[in-house]
């Protein structure tokens, strides 16, 4: 099989070369032309046997929208493009919806396993007509995790599944990286406890905590410890937001994930205005302290 691959990006990059060595071609296109292996998206396609398959490995919203323009100008029916991008579900239907006009088919792949992947595999999941999955089944595996294929890969459903379950993935993920995190300032915090990077390491077997995560705190610790380095400020990169968006349009609670978004924006501010009135309103009601600004 060969494949073209948009987007050579710390996942881009390292998905051709987990493909390349499970035996699958790849002509792989980006705006750097130092790790490029042609000079434009025409390129890329004409180099394709059909039918041509591309999947699309770039930042969501109008990164993703100009890739799929202009693939639609070189490609045809029965050629199909698969969106691995964090990309918006509703995206999904709009993408699919115009290459269906010129025969072109269309998959969404939620991707999870980041700069790990290439080791590891990557989690897939993918939304769309059950034929074209069949005949992306080949790259799907390739890239997966060893081992039974529903341990790493699922079918969610139609267009736009795939990515609605990455979405809901990454929610979770803000939830359970919180938790992990105000654990971590407690123990800091609690003179008693001499060894907060043992104690995380002491999980990682046997408890019912133990993940990934965790070992990736872990690893975090040994790197450096006391998290000197870094600054406080976590960015959302737009999955947690439409989670919480979702959750309201389906009136679902989600009080953990709601509360680890809103932890994200207050990471934001160096000196949160609400936490300033708070602060003004307990000195108002009850007299208490309150420390001036610097």
């Amino acid at each position: 099989m060969h494949i073209g691959l948009v987007g050579l990006g710390k996942m881009g990059g390292n998905m051709r070369t987990r493909l390349r060595n499970k035996g699958i071609e790849v002509t792989g296109y980006a705006r750097d032309r130092n790790i490029a292996d042609c000079g434009s998206i025409e390129e890329m396609v004409n180099a394709l046997p059909s039918p041509k398959i591309v999947w699309v490995m770039v930042p969501h919203g109008s990164a993703t929208d100009g890739v799929i323009n202009e693939l639609e100008k070189f490609m045809g029916a029965g050629d199909l493009i698969i969106e691995g991008g964090n990309s918006r579900f509703s995206d999904d239907l709009r993408h699919a919806e115009q290459l269906a006009a010129k025969g072109i088919g269309y998959l969404d792949c939620g991707v999870s396993g980041g700069v790990w992947g290439l080791q590891n595999g990557y989690g897939l999941m993918v939304g769309g007509d059950s034929k074209l999955v069949d005949m992306a089944m080949p790259i799907f595996d390739a890239l997966r995790p060893e081992g039974e294929r529903a341990e790493g890969f699922v079918h969610v459903g139609d267009v736009g599944a795939g990515h609605y379950a990455k979405m809901v993935h990454n929610g979770i993920e803000y939830a359970m990286m919180q938790a992990f995190a105000e654990g971590y300032e407690l123990l800091e915090k609690k003179d008693i406890i001499k060894d907060v990077h043992g104690t995380f390491a002491a999980w990682q077997k046997g408890t019912v905590v133990r993940s990934w995560l965790l070992d990736l705190l872990v690893k975090a610790l040994e790197e450096d410890p006391g998290l000197s380095q870094i600054k406080g400020y976590v960015e959302d990169s737009g999955e947690g937001r439409w989670t919480v968006e979702e959750a309201i349009a389906n009136s679902v609670p989600m009080p953990a994930i709601t509360a680890a978004l809103f932890a994200r924006f207050t990471s934001r501010q160096d000196d949160s205005p609400a936490m300033k009135a708070v602060a003004a309103l307990r000195n108002q009601f009850g007299g208490h302290a309150v420390k001036k600004a610097e």
